[in-house]
């Protein structure tokens, strides 16, 4: 039963045919030389040709996939079946393709060795040097190799480095496109932030941060800035003077947040820390109809609105402003290339464009999915900022942690509670978000509440707003509280099923709370049996509270395509490079990407005739051809 998930390669000896009525499939039971019986499942057609295939007491050795159904382990239209002396005819290693239904894994290898026998003789785009340098096959060799032998190292990075080099060479060509446009300089005169009084001091790095924008937005090119901060390390602040100099100079500026509890978040504080300027904040959102719409509409269109906090409403076609000089959007990951555009062409000229992410996001990944922006970090967190707690408990000690809850609830704390499951599914004993909200309802009732995803927007936002106010004492969750409402108050974090979240993602979380000045604390609940990868997470969540060093030990630990746990929506995603290749091979990528805009004549050289082959190969030739359109 270990093996099952596995391709594996076994010698049987046919038993027993069972044949099912109907259309149903024709089953050989089969021994191995344990005596373990495997169903080798047949669908469709006369059972002839597998019962000659596999005659009874006749030792076959057989490769394919072995599955557990029940109890029972069966291995559907395995994929070779070979009289013992004919074993060395087996292949080593084979490529393993993505299947459809009816499609099986020898038509799929057929229909791939057709289509590298077509492949065509394509001019080379690797730096010539560089090519000689690493001793690597030309696209078309890399291709037929790796489809026949998909451990053949050489051709394995030669593939991995054309998309990395297609990935950066279209962020170059972005990025070139966007500082040949013109925008409209914001010279700001400090008048409005002179005003700002702030029960703090900003850290050194939002100084530093700020200054960073300032110079950028004094530039006729567009600012195309990334701002990068952990959870509570200042970026709405830093938001906030990028603003005020965008309105000293005479320009709007909006705020685009992912959802609309968030953009109710920031409007209200950004109001409340404005209270006493001359400075008029509005918001839009969906809930927003008739007349209050309306009069925001005709204020940003005359100018009487100088900032728009709102969600995806704020780049509607109906909305249209007057002088529109600076983008600010929260939480980057939730949109794509697409929606930026949509905002940034709300406007005569390009506005300046400040993106923010409180996703820590590691070195590697902000060069190749962030190329064509200058990057910011907010490495330093606020004066007096106390570090979470955070412990790892066994489930089974759920009835003590339920008893701490309760004594936290009785002391006026509030709580999250994450699970990682909207419901309960037949093959997982894990608690579901739902079954645990009607248990801890039932110990406290008419004090918890709930949000998972496919609940609707403005239910889900009911809720978040009714914990906010201390309504609820507890909201169970999924994960889609990563990015959400600040709640000062909350100062404890469960987190069941820990080890089945990523780094990041539990960090993530895990900012949920510590958000006031009260000590908070963040329990990692977890299952029996822990691989080592998990072991090593939750060892590391509790050992620091530093989001770039997590999201670095992540990507180590995950793989690119899963920071989060989930792939980021409006990201590049790299299929054939793994996160070691994109690692070891990126800077190399860029400079030769950089090579050929720079040196070699771009596109338009000959070699960029045959880097633009390598755009479409790896599908980067749409994100270039939008952003120009842009």
């Amino acid at each position: 039963m270990s093996d099952a998930g596995r391709v594996i390669t076994i010698e049987l000896t046919p038993r027993d045919y069972r044949a099912s009525g109907g259309r149903g499939p024709f089953r050989v039971w089969a021994a191995d030389p344990n005596g373990d019986m495997i169903a080798l499942v047949y669908f469709g057609g006369n059972p002839g040709w597998a019962k000659k295939l596999l005659p009874l007491g006749e030792p076959r050795i057989v490769s394919g996939k072995l599955e557990a159904y029940g109890q029972d382990l069966q291995m559907v239209h395995p994929d070779y079946v070979l009289k013992p002396e004919e074993a060395g005819s087996l292949p080593e290693r084979e490529p393993v393709y993505p299947l459809s239904d009816g499609l099986t894994g020898r038509r799929m290898q057929q229909l791939a060795a057709q289509a590298v026998e077509r492949a065509p003789d394509l001019p080379e785009w690797v730096d010539a040097s560089l090519h000689a340098q690493r001793d690597w096959p030309s696209w078309r060799e890399a291709i037929g190799a790796i489809h026949a032998d998909p451990a053949d190292a050489k051709a394995r990075e030669r593939l991995a480095y054309d998309e990395i080099f297609a990935n950066q060479l279209a962020l170059m060509l972005v990025r070139a496109s966007s500082r040949r446009r013109r925008g409209v300089p914001l010279q700001g005169d400090g008048r409005l932030r002179d005003l700002l009084k702030l029960p703090y001091s900003l850290t050194g790095a939002q100084k530093r941060t700020i200054s960073e924008i300032e110079g950028d937005l004094i530039q006729s090119i567009p600012m195309v800035r990334l701002l990068q901060g952990d959870v509570g390390a200042g970026k709405t602040m830093v938001a906030l003077h990028a603003m005020l100099a965008a309105v000293e100079a005479g320009a709007q500026a909006a705020m685009l947040a992912p959802t609309e509890i968030l953009a109710r978040q920031h409007f209200e504080t950004i109001t409340r820390q404005l209270a006493g300027l001359p400075v008029t904040v509005a918001i839009l959102t969906g809930r927003d109809k008739g007349r209050a719409r309306e009069s925001t509409l005709m204020g940003l269109a005359d100018g009487s609105i100088d900032i728009l906090i709102g969600t995806h409403a704020i780049f509607q076609e109906a909305v249209a402003y007057k002088r529109l000089g600076l983008a600010v959007i929260d939480e980057q990951h939730r949109f794509g290339v697409a929606q930026r555009l949509l905002l940034t062409q709300k406007a005569e000229k390009p506005p300046h464009l400040l993106v923010m992410t409180a996703t820590p996001i590691p070195r590697t990944l902000t060069l190749s999915n962030y190329g064509e922006m200058d990057v910011s970090r907010l490495d330093e967190m606020p004066p007096g900022r106390q570090p979470i707690d955070t412990r790892v408990m066994s489930g089974d000690r759920l009835d003590e942690v339920v008893e701490g809850l309760s004594r936290h609830i009785g002391r006026g704390g509030q709580a999250y509670w994450v699970c990682p499951l909207v419901e309960e599914n037949e093959a997982s004993d894990r608690a579901a978000a739902e079954a645990r909200y009607e248990e801890l309802s039932m110990r406290f009732p008419g004090k918890v509440g709930l949000v998972h995803g496919r609940m609707k927007g403005p239910e889900k936002d009911a809720v978040m707003a009714r914990f906010a106010a201390n309504e609820l004492a507890v909201l169970v969750a999924t994960t889609v509280i990563e990015v959400g409402v600040d709640v000062p108050n909350s100062t404890l974090m469960i987190i069941e099923d820990a080890e089945r979240f990523g780094l990041a993602q539990l960090h993530q979380l895990r900012g949920r709370v510590g958000r006031g000045s009260e000590k908070s604390v963040c329990l990692l609940l977890r299952g029996g049996a822990l691989s080592e990868t998990a072991r090593a997470r939750l060892a590391l969540m509790r050992e620091t509270n530093d989001g770039f060093r997590i999201a670095e030990e992540d990507l180590k630990l995950r793989g690119a395509g899963e920071i989060l746990g989930t792939r980021q929506s409006g990201e590049a995603a790299f299929r054939i490079a793994s996160p070691e290749q994109v690692s070891s091979l990126i800077h190399v990528a860029t400079d030769d990407a950089r090579l050929l805009v720079d040196r070699d004549g771009g596109l338009a050289s000959v070699r960029g005739e045959a880097a633009r082959l390598a755009l479409y190969l790896f599908e980067r030739d749409a994100a270039v051809a939008l952003i120009k359109a842009g």
